[in-house]
């Protein structure tokens, strides 16, 4: 940041969900009960994958990184919206801010190609059945899930290192976030963000317009794939495993593309935190609920660690 003393921000100050006072025990207790209930609905998943030696397949796994993705997203930004419910003058200091903006944009980018990943494994489920467990073996499937990783942190280096180099002035107003995300952060800089917003759409290909793109060819094939079946039985079938993944993608691409890649234009106030809200609490919280609710494999699992466990405690309570 050396842009002189316009450079000498300590701290960024944040108006937080809302500034209504009496708002504030009513969201702070719907945030954390959001929160803890992201936690453990996604905790839950990933410990039936990996204990569950039936659930041991590419499209679990793949599953279980993204309930990963969602606790640590949620993580990243939730607790600190909820200690700044409890102080009058929530701020972050300058490091710290920047560190969240870069991690939460890296999380989110991570989930965007990791979504696309789960695209690709349904595609070759659905079309190409009988190679399927060939071509899916367990590296490519590491591989898809940790180049995920890898490129999400890897790509958001550039508009994250772009912002923070950006002035900030003291007197500038306080960010109307309840976290550090780039577009709002954008907003209080001394300088002309022009070129950082040109960036924030350069980047969006390969995070997101790629990605997103792979899906539509995926279930493009998918659907054609369906349509070729002879019987309604086994078209439904097909089409049944890919419903989840839908709705997802959906829920996540929706928000997220209406944050970052809208025209830039005024914004009705508010509006930008309640499409955030939507994608870091709504979505987290959603996730393993929709991957849930009609998986006859995560049921089969749940029931079996269930009765494992009362196994377990009547072994401890017989005499």
């Amino acid at each position: 940041m050396g842009h002189g003393n316009v450079s000498a921000l300590a701290e960024f100050f944040l108006l937080g969900l809302s500034t209504r006072p009496a708002l504030q025990p009513l969201l702070f207790a719907a945030v954390l009960a959001s929160y803890l209930a992201t936690v453990l609905g996604n905790v839950l998943l990933v410990s039936l994958i990996l204990l569950d030696g039936r659930l041991h397949r590419p499209m679990y796994r793949l599953l279980a990184h993204l309930a990963l993705l969602d606790v640590s997203y949620v993580s990243t930004t939730v607790p600190q919206a909820l200690a700044h419910m409890l102080v009058p003058r929530p701020a972050l200091p300058f490091g710290r801010c920047g560190a969240q903006l870069y991690v939460a944009l890296s999380l989110g980018s991570t989930e965007a190609i990791l979504l696309a990943s789960m695209a690709v494994d349904r595609c070759l489920a659905v079309c190409r059945p009988l190679r399927y467990a060939a071509i899916m073996t367990p590296g490519l499937c590491g591989g898809l899930a940790g180049g995920a990783w890898a490129l999400g942190f890897l790509l958001s280096v550039p508009n994250a290192a772009a912002a923070l180099r950006l002035p900030y002035c003291a007197g500038r107003p306080p960010i109307d976030h309840f976290f550090c995300e780039l577009p709002a952060v954008l907003r209080v800089a001394c300088a002309d963000t022009a070129p950082n917003r040109a960036l924030v759409y350069a980047m969006g290909v390969p995070i997101l317009l790629g990605p997103f793109g792979c899906i539509l060819a995926s279930y493009g094939l998918i659907l054609a794939t369906a349509l070729r079946l002879p019987s309604a039985r086994g078209r439904s079938k097909a089409l049944s495993t890919c419903g989840a993944h839908l709705a997802v993608v959906g829920l996540f691409y929706g928000t997220v593309m209406a944050m970052y890649l809208r025209p830039r234009g005024p914004t009705p106030a508010g509006r930008h935190k309640l499409t955030a809200v939507f994608y870091i609490v709504v979505t987290p919280l959603l996730n393993p609920l929709i991957y849930s609710l009609r998986n006859k494999d995560v049921h089969r699992a749940a029931r079996y660690a269930v009765a494992r466990l009362k196994g377990m405690r009547a072994q401890v309570t017989d005499p």
